[in-house]
């Protein structure tokens, strides 16, 4: 506790540190508040909305905004989806891929290109969103305006939130996106056990202690998962210049064991959609169908679960392939004068990386289906559905892992400051660390 005590007091001791934290502090008090405004024209009181599935997903990292049909309501997932279709369109194609090369310039203008294409995708799900979830009766005025009007805010809405997590990244501490998502994962946790702890009564009392004991241990195996990594051995030639030798060093390549990080569940649930939405359209006339629509609405049904766990290994393989290229690994190697030990730069180095990358994308892939598939059996044993979404998934996942940034972000502040760091038993690293030699 001590320990702790001194911890603190270095850490707001650093003025930059704790000017960044207060900053950080604030931007996320106007998000939470941003939150609760209502839409004009709606009356609240009328809203009756318990979104389930991909839905569900938005309400989760809304914090609640979603079905309060708040002016924050869509959050900042547009921009999310518009960082996803840029990261892809520089993999197919040359124009995305050249610009990706031009260095800080280059970046500048994905940026920009991202961000206007976040205002085309909060537009249109700003559209999807009034006509398929507000209910007609909780709307006071003119429909049409109503709509136009609220097209207008969502989008304003979403910008905004777009604005304060870059003004968290270049102010506050952690990454601004994540520590929003994060925040409104984390705003819905203290109701969850609340609700939990209610439906256990005063026999339960054991069984809750019990549940969080376990949630306890299943985050630590998402911490665990977070930041295993498979280090490869790198060696530098030594290297004349002027008159001093330099390299001849020995480091590492970090291979992190699931270098996909949440993307593979995001991915799966947008498709777990797919069959439940096909059936419907046939339930009426096959009971065949009806029957796959009732059990792919049901999350903790096995078949439910299966195909849910082959995706997401599906879409690990994936996703990794795409985020982590061994070619370039291997010519950035080659290029600074560094080799793996036994291993023939180029071709060979880049096949050998690729096969390290196959074996632990798996077990990575076993553990993330596993962790998605939690929640699950959570509700099976009785837990109330709020709560049980804590035991795995991508909630907890974002968790541990913008936790982990900003840690990390706070230890390197301390360290430079020749302060001890958090922990006395190693560093503290987070799932942004880069994949570099």
């Amino acid at each position: 506790m001590k320990r702790f005590i001194t911890t603190l007091q270095n850490i707001f001791s650093i003025e930059e540190l704790r000017t960044r934290i207060l900053n950080t502090l604030l931007f996320v008090t106007v998000f939470r508040l941003g939150s609760q405004i209502v839409l004009p024209g709606i009356d609240p009181t009328k809203l009756n909305l318990n979104p389930q599935g991909l839905l569900g997903l938005l309400e989760t990292f809304s914090g609640g905004a979603f079905s309060k049909a708040s002016i924050f309501a869509l959050g900042i997932m547009p921009y999310i989806s518009a960082s996803i279709a840029i990261q892809l369109l520089t993999l197919a194609l040359p124009y995305f891929q050249k610009m990706q090369k031009e260095g800080e310039s280059g970046r500048k203008r994905l940026n920009q290109i991202t961000r206007i294409l976040t205002i085309f995708v909060t537009a249109a799900q700003a559209i999807t969103y009034l006509t398929t979830t507000i209910p007609g009766e909780a709307i006071m005025i003119n429909e049409a305006t109503f709509n136009i009007v609220s097209v207008v805010v969502l989008t304003a809405g979403t910008i905004f939130c777009m604005w304060l997590g870059e003004r968290i990244t270049d102010k506050g501490i952690g990454n601004g996106i994540s520590m929003l998502i994060m925040i409104g994962i984390v705003s819905r946790f203290p109701g969850a056990v609340y609700g939990e702890a209610l439906s256990r009564g005063s026999g339960g009392a054991l069984l809750f202690v019990l549940e969080i004991v376990a949630l306890f241990f299943v985050v630590m195996g998402a911490v665990v998962l977070t930041q295993a990594v498979r280090r490869i051995p790198i060696q530098y030639a030594k290297q004349v210049v002027g008159n001093k030798v330099v390299g001849g060093q020995r480091q590492y390549l970090p291979l992190k064991l699931n270098a996909a990080g949440v993307m593979p569940i995001i991915f799966a649930q947008a498709l777990m959609f797919v069959p439940s939405l096909v059936a419907s359209l046939f339930a009426e006339k096959s009971d065949f169908a009806g029957s796959v629509q009732t059990v792919f609405a049901d999350y903790t049904s096995w078949q439910y679960n299966v195909l849910f766990a082959v995706l997401i290994i599906v879409f690990t393989f994936f996703y990794t392939a795409i985020s982590v290229n061994p070619n370039q690994i291997a010519d950035d190697m080659k290029r600074s004068g560094g080799f793996i030990p036994g291993v023939k730069p180029g071709f060979m180095t880049s096949e050998y990386i690729g096969q390290v990358l196959d074996r632990i994308t798996l077990p990575g892939a076993l553990m993330l289906a596993i962790v998605a598939i939690l929640p699950a059996v959570a509700s099976l044993l009785g837990m109330t559905r709020n709560f049980s979404q804590f035991f795995g998934g991508t909630s907890l996942l974002i968790m541990v892992g913008v936790v982990l940034d900003t840690l990390q972000q706070v230890e390197s502040y301390l360290l430079m400051r020749r302060y001890e760091g958090l922990m006395q038993s190693g560093r503290v690293t987070g799932r942004t660390e880069s994949i570099t030699a």
